[in-house]
């Protein structure tokens, strides 16, 4: 909740300038990570410790994207922001989310409007493509498929 370091499921250390306000955010994105082993850290120590989910539960207001990649969908799903909506997820964590409520869908970004998930680790760079095409239009979407020699190549399955 304040500035500092995460330590991610691998040892990663990430700064962090500034501390969680969603109250001012247009986007928060959730990552995954730690699944399989259902070690600490990752996302089932999160699950388990409860403050990220009940963080989560309180995020969502008008003007608000919340996005998530991989098995952060289940940090989603944990706080009940998929029950009943469309998603996705990892592959390995398709029956959990759907355990959960989640109303899972075969694609690699799900955009339900102010809810955008998307499936296992290289997902992540079609989610982010698609928030950038979402937000701020496909020449600028194509811009950054330039730069970083990639093209969206995944099925973005939108209501």
């Amino acid at each position: 909740s304040r500035p500092g370091f995460v330590r991610a499921s691998y040892g990663t250390r990430v700064g962090v300038e500034h501390g969680w306000a969603p109250q001012e955010a247009d986007v928060v994105v959730v990552p995954g990570g730690g699944y399989a082993r259902r070690e600490d850290p990752g996302v089932w120590a999160e699950v388990r410790r409860g403050t990220l989910p009940r963080a989560l539960a309180a995020a969502p207001r008008p003007g608000l994207t919340v996005a998530a990649l991989c098995t952060g969908v289940v940090l989603l799903s944990a706080a009940g922001l998929t029950r009943g909506r469309p998603c996705t997820t990892h592959h390995k964590a398709r029956p959990d989310l759907e355990r959960e409520g989640g109303v899972l869908k075969n694609a690699r970004v799900v955009d339900d409007g102010d809810l955008v998930t998307a499936g296992g680790i290289t997902s992540g760079l079609e989610l982010a493509l698609w928030l950038v095409r979402r937000e701020l239009g496909a020449d600028a979407a194509t811009g950054i498929e330039a730069m970083l020699e990639y093209e969206a190549r995944g099925t973005v399955w939108s209501r």
